[in-house]
């Protein structure tokens, strides 16, 4: 399956890292020059330079051929324009976009996007949830059970509390999806802290999850 996604920050680098583990051809669009520079030391010509909002960078990207593309960029009126050329223009037959705000689904839905991704709104659900520190509770599972998604509560001892995101030893078929702290959901990026009582949502492939047992409890 080729897959391209539009927009190489944390959530684009952990998507593109978990398809690449799976096999699938997978290309990167990031328009900024310095995350583009790092992107393309790791994985060379899987990442382009480029606009995803613009026809040329579609073109170049070889997008009447992809079977799925991912628009996450941190810009919802990006994402949504990327989707709608993407389908209207090259029919791709999935279109994926990232919502930073949630009341903004319905639109793109609306407005044809295949399906829509808001972390805010999944992870705002799990807030009133009461979990204790320590637990490490199974969400939900994909892929027959090869991908899961699980929440745990940081106690005052764990090893991961006051570190950055950054510095993890994460396994790497793992992304950290989100972070719970007190009322507020937090989107994390490699330089988020982690703190004493965050509820910790992660997406694991099977390999990893041990591992990331050990590395959280």
């Amino acid at each position: 399956m080729y897959v391209i996604i539009v927009g190489g920050g944390q959530v684009g680098y952990s998507l593109a890292r978990l398809l690449m583990s799976e096999k699938h051809e997978v290309l990167i669009v990031e328009k900024d020059q310095q995350r583009y520079n790092k992107l393309s030391e790791e994985w060379g010509e899987q990442v382009i330079l480029g606009d995803g909002t613009e026809l040329d960078t579609l073109m170049d990207m070889g997008v009447n051929r992809a079977d799925v593309l991912v628009a996450v960029t941190g810009t919802d009126q990006d994402n949504l324009i990327i989707c709608q050329m993407a389908k209207i223009l090259y029919l791709i037959p999935k279109t994926i976009a990232r919502v930073n705000d949630p009341k903004n689904e319905e639109i793109f839905q609306s407005l044809g996007v295949d399906a829509t991704v808001s972390a805010t709104r999944i992870i705002g659900s799990l807030i009133e949830e009461k979990i204790d520190a320590g637990m490490f509770i199974p969400l939900l599972a994909l892929r027959g059970g090869e991908v899961e998604i699980f929440q745990t509560q940081l106690s005052s001892d764990s090893p991961l509390v006051n570190k950055k995101i950054s510095k993890l030893s994460l396994p790497q078929d793992c992304i950290i999806i989100a972070a719970l702290r007190e009322s507020k959901v937090i989107i994390p990026k490699g330089d988020t802290i982690l703190r004493e009582k965050d509820t910790i949502i992660t997406l694991v492939g099977k390999e990893g999850k041990k591992t990331l047992k050990k590395l959280f409890l």
